[in-house]
């Protein structure tokens, strides 16, 4: 989806006119009837760069994308910190909930108390559950991302009391996305957890630290919770073009990541299901989001019709370029809209879009009472 080129314009009001009619997902979604009526507060995420609106801009690693080309569809034609073109699927959530029109990085130091009421995103490109991945990439771990919540929660408190600082984390929606990089960057790609970990007992590790993170967001008192599962990891196109016998030809998606994501998909909701009865009657809504199916739809399926390139990105050669190998001086398609991704490893715009409507079911049972 494009916004502010002339090129695109009829498009972009089409599309705009429709979502404001069936999701108030616009800017006017403060004005608008909020969906069931629903009494949401807040949205907080945690994660990694599929949620990450700019925290790294803060931290010093490589792993940044506050540069052009991304945000070339981003109001403004702002690089914000997000890997992709425009907005992320957290910024369409909280637009269609009627909170804000973005999410954004708890790190800014412009934010106001009203804008830090209304939510924030703690995520973090690059980072996973596994300690290790963090470190890999000198970015924030899970753990550390926990922390700033509850730095969070008493600098509200300091603001506006405690006792309606608890009442907007409990009537808040968050979700937590994270995963990819634990077996993309580290496992499959480096040899220190392969010595001690099968690929089975590996998914199981994430899958402990996983637990752990969605302990103690309970105990910080969240209390609708969504997670999202792994995409289909052997579509993504670095991992095409560093795992395919030939990169240029065969741009098939590589079966070991896909499965190894599947697999672990199934175990994640086992365990959220296991989760969400233990607690339902301490009112606990605890979902489990599905981006592989509707990946592996538009990468695969019917939805590939939709998109012009579906295996390589938007930036560059598309093969291997992202965050500062996408830069200035990358080349960059006519229309991101036309791809699945924007570069080698992140989905566009659009993209995240469909991601979005795909989810709109589990959006609509966490926000009902």
């Amino acid at each position: 989806m494009k916004f502010y080129h002339a090129y695109s314009l009829p498009f972009v009001t089409l599309l705009y006119v429709c979502m404001s009619l069936l999701f108030g997902a616009s800017a006017e979604a403060l004005i608008l009837p909020r969906p069931f009526n629903n009494k949401i507060t807040a949205g907080f995420v945690f994660g990694d760069s599929t949620v990450d609106p700019g925290n790294n801009n803060y931290v010093g690693t490589l792993f940044r994308s506050d540069f052009p080309p991304y945000g070339m569809d981003f109001k403004g034609q702002t690089p914000t910190g997000r890997f992709t073109n425009g907005k992320l699927t957290t910024d369409l959530v909280v637009s269609y909930i009627g909170i804000k029109e973005y999410l954004p990085p708890y790190l800014d130091p412009n934010l106001s108390i009203e804008e830090l009421m209304t939510g924030v995103s703690f995520a973090s490109a690059g980072t996973g559950f596994d300690p290790l991945t963090a470190q890999i990439s000198s970015v924030i771990s899970l753990p550390k991302q926990l922390e700033y919540f509850k730095e969070y929660k008493k600098r509200l408190q300091s603001a506006i009391g405690q006792k309606r600082m608890e009442a907007i984390v409990k009537e808040a929606v968050f979700l937590v996305s994270c995963g990819t990089n634990d077996f993309v960057v580290n496992y499959f790609t480096l040899p220190i957890r392969r010595k001690n970990y099968t690929a089975s007992a590996y998914q199981q590790f994430i899958l402990q630290n996983l637990k752990q993170v969605l302990q103690d967001l309970w105990d910080e008192g969240a209390r609708r919770i969504t997670v999202t599962g792994l995409p289909p990891m052997g579509c993504l196109p670095a991992v095409i073009t560093l795992n395919s016998k030939n990169a240029i030809l065969d741009r098939g998606c590589i079966e070991k990541f896909s499965r190894a994501a599947m697999e672990y998909n199934q175990m994640l909701q086992n365990e959220l299901n296991s989760m969400k009865s233990r607690l339902a009657h301490l009112g606990a809504k605890i979902a489990y989001i599905d981006i592989f199916t509707p990946l592996v739809d538009m990468i695969q399926g019917l939805g590939k019709h939709d998109f012009d390139e579906v295996s390589y990105g938007c930036c560059g050669s598309g093969f291997l370029e992202a965050g500062f190998l996408c830069n200035p001086k990358s080349f960059v398609c006519f229309d991101a809209s036309k791809y699945v991704f924007f570069d080698s490893i992140h989905p566009t715009e659009k993209t995240y879009t469909k991601l979005f409507m795909a989810s709109r079911p589990v959006v609509d049972s966490m926000i009902q009472d």
